[in-house]
């Protein structure tokens, strides 16, 4: 037990009673559920003293935000942080049937029942519930929120099914702390920017600002300062340790981004009660004097005298306390040792790669565009490719940074916004966190999104929005919400007259390791195209978010060997590529040469100088084609791995662990791009891999 809780019986009996506004039968609901949060928090901590609870970040404090949720209506989306324990408690009594504080607890003890994550991890999270399960430690939810709130209408304008009302608002929480993070920013920028051009952007933001980030303090009023005169965002304040006062400036809050579908932002006074988490010691950094302003700060106790005010007499007040004391703890005791996940195949189902048979059966009747067909540049390829994606799929949208107008840097858009309007193929803000956050919201939405990040060096001030939102969201809620995406990025070195390490960019370490997450990277005009159907197909028909790597050096090439000979162009393709499976030329009993991206024009033409070579093109780097690579390593007993991406950290150190994990026992050997950003002008041509470095390899190898 805690002061807070020892001292609550006393600190009741010493309240005066207030007036309230609202329906004493809504003002005893909410406190049904802020009372019901506040023990769960207890009950956390007495199951982690057992050794059965692993999970101890409460809402006491926040219990305000019942209030919020009461505004609301239940079908309204809801992305929270992870203090809104009586906002979830409270959308759950609007579902009479659903026991919320059963669902909190089984995620404190990360048991397998738990109904969204299945004992994954401890998150607030319903489907039934409209609640998307967030991890939100740094707002990261945010652009998520940002992309619902967009995809609404979006949705209703293409005549697509969307889960969500028309009317909807979205709702998403974040602390005071959090509300500085260029994540929070940069979502709320991109909320104005769509509103400001008068698109509909239905969404309630709310900061519950409790002064301090773990021990790190918030200015006072620094919240309203930064928010509270910003245009176009209506601002509102509300008093989060009174419901009657809360709930008020919610409903009108609420109404107005119903209303007039604009964003709003409401800061949620509050305190937090307890610490941050259960191992935290308040007093190595607060007085305690600050610590028991907060306590006499109590939100219960605020519910109390407005119910006292309402003809409650301080025992009935106690006696519901202690009622629901015995509820949750009753509750703790049946979940205490449940089971949990007990395999690494139970805890990565969710992560599983798409199979090939259903997203076989996904694809369109045909790929062939029977009015075109001559042999295609890779650029060409990727256009027709995704006009043939919005052609089949109503609910598709690509969006990106100059990709609607301009047609793309590199024309790979070009015509498509002509082709199928400015409501499916649009320019967006130069944010990639937001063109990442809008693809989360409309994936979640019914809506299947194409977003592009124009250069694979841009990715990187948002990779978060992949790693911690999109790959984790089928891990988070086992599958019940999923963010179906497929992500164009134009990447890999090699360019000529345009380049620095902005523009030629090699690293996607932070891309491979992303659980779940299909990594497509073509090389051919024929396999770009029928591999941008396969990633559609798979985010369509299973949820899968897939990136698809383009190499910038390949876009408008059309030769291999010689000038004018024209190898390097292909046909549209008549069958898709299914994932994992890559593409082996000639059929040598030498040497293997194992490459990828722009590494594969320059394997081949080492190989035609090199007699009795075979050449793998993985095709896809995640999932790797272990099987078509073992197969082709040991038909010869020879593999050369051409990698252009860097030496520590590359894809070449992946592969030939995979060799090795498979019982390989031929000779291997690699060469690489070096471990270096790529410069300007000609000095790339001394970091990045070259043919004759190559060549050189292969020869070695041969020769050994």
């Amino acid at each position: 037990m805690t002061q807070v809780d020892e001292l609550f019986a006393e600190r009741v009996r010493a309240l005066k009673p207030a007036p309230c506004d609202h329906p004493v039968d809504l003002l005893r609901t909410l406190y049904d559920a802020q009372l019901g949060s506040r023990h769960a928090d207890l009950a956390a901590r007495w199951l982690q003293s057992q050794g059965h609870g692993f999970y101890t970040i409460g809402s006491s404090g926040h219990e305000g935000n019942a209030g919020i949720a009461a505004a609301l209506r239940p079908t309204d989306p809801a992305l929270l942080h992870y203090r809104s324990g009586a906002f979830y408690l409270a959308r759950a009594q609007q579902h009479q049937d659903k026991d919320g504080i059963r669902d909190i607890l089984l995620g404190v003890t990360a048991a397998t029942t738990e109904p969204i994550a299945g004992g994954r991890h401890k998150v607030f999270g319903r489907h039934d519930l409209a609640v998307i399960p967030q991890t939100s430690t740094i707002a990261s939810h945010l652009p998520r929120a940002m992309g619902v709130a967009f995809s609404i209408a979006r949705a209703a304008k293409l005549g697509v099914p969307s889960p969500w009302p028309a009317d909807a608002v979205v709702v998403t929480s974040f602390g005071d702390a959090s509300a500085n993070h260029s994540t929070a920013t940069g979502a709320i920028n991109a909320a104005l920017h769509a509103s400001y051009q008068g698109i509909p952007m239905p969404l309630l933001l709310v900061c519950e600002d409790n002064g301090i980030g773990i021990s790190v303090r918030t200015p006072d009023g620094w919240i309203k300062q930064a928010y509270g005169q910003r245009p176009g965002l209506r601002y509102f304040d509300a008093d989060g340790t009174d419901l009657d006062a809360t709930l008020t400036m919610a409903t009108e809050a609420a109404t107005f981004v119903r209303r007039n579908r604009r964003p709003a932002f409401l800061r949620l006074r509050t305190v937090r009660l307890m610490g941050h988490a259960g191992s935290d010691v308040e007093a190595a950094y607060r007085s305690p004097a600050e610590l028991l302003a907060d306590e006499e700060m109590d939100p219960l106790l605020g519910t109390a005298r407005l119910l006292l005010g309402a003809g409650h007499r301080p025992n009935d007040v106690i006696d519901l306390y202690e009622c629901k004391r015995t509820e949750v703890m009753g509750i703790a005791r049946e979940v205490a040792g449940l089971p949990q996940l007990e395999s690494a195949e139970a805890v990565a189902a969710p992560l599983r790669f798409p199979d090939r048979a259903i997203v076989g059966k996904s694809l369109p009747g045909h790929l062939v565009d029977t009015e075109h067909t001559e042999p295609l540049t890779l650029s060409q390829a990727i256009n027709r490719a995704l006009a043939d994606v919005l052609a089949s799929y109503p609910e598709a949208i690509a969006f990106g940074e100059d990709i609607g107008r301009k047609g793309g840097v590199y024309g790979v858009t070009r015509g498509l916004q002509k082709a199928f309007g400015a409501a499916r193929v649009f320019d967006t803000l130069l944010d990639e966190q937001s063109i990442l956050g809008l693809a989360l919201g409309a994936g979640v939405s019914g809506l299947l999104p194409l977003p592009e990040i124009q250069y694979l060096a841009y990715l990187h001030n948002a990779e978060d929005q992949l790693r911690g939102e999109a790959a984790s969201l089928k891990f988070f809620s086992q599958g019940q919400y999923r963010n179906p995406m497929l992500l164009r990025i134009a990447g890999y070195g090699y360019q000529k007259g345009f380049g620095g390490h902005f523009h030629n960019d090699d690293a996607i370490g932070v891309l491979r390791d992303i659980p779940g997450l299909v990594i497509a990277s073509p090389s051919r005009p024929d396999d770009a195209a029928a591999m941008l159907h396969t990633c559609a197909a798979a985010a369509r028909a299973e949820g899968t978010v897939c990136v698809f790597l383009e190499p910038i050096a390949l876009y408008h090439r059309r030769d291999l060997h010689t000038e004018g000979d024209d190898q390097w162009l292909a046909s549209y393709p008549t069958a898709h590529v299914p994932i994992g499976s890559g593409r082996t030329y000639g059929d040598g009993d030498r040497l293997t040469i194992v490459t990828f991206g722009n590494g594969l024009p320059m394997s081949l033409r080492v190989a035609a100088r090199l007699p009795r070579t075979r050449v793998l093109d993985l095709r896809w780097l995640a999932p790797l084609p272990l099987e078509d690579l073992l197969r082709e390593a040991t038909a010869t007993g020879r593999v050369l791995v051409v990698d252009e991406t860097r030496r520590s950290g590359g894809v070449s150190e992946g592969i030939l662990a995979a060799l090795v994990d498979a019982g390989y026992t031929g000779r291997m050997a690699r060469v690489t791009s070096e471990d270096s950003f790529v410069p300007l002008g000609d000095a790339a041509r001394q970091v990045l891999l070259s043919e004759q470095t190559i060549e050189t390899a292969a020869r070695a190898l041969i020769n050994i």
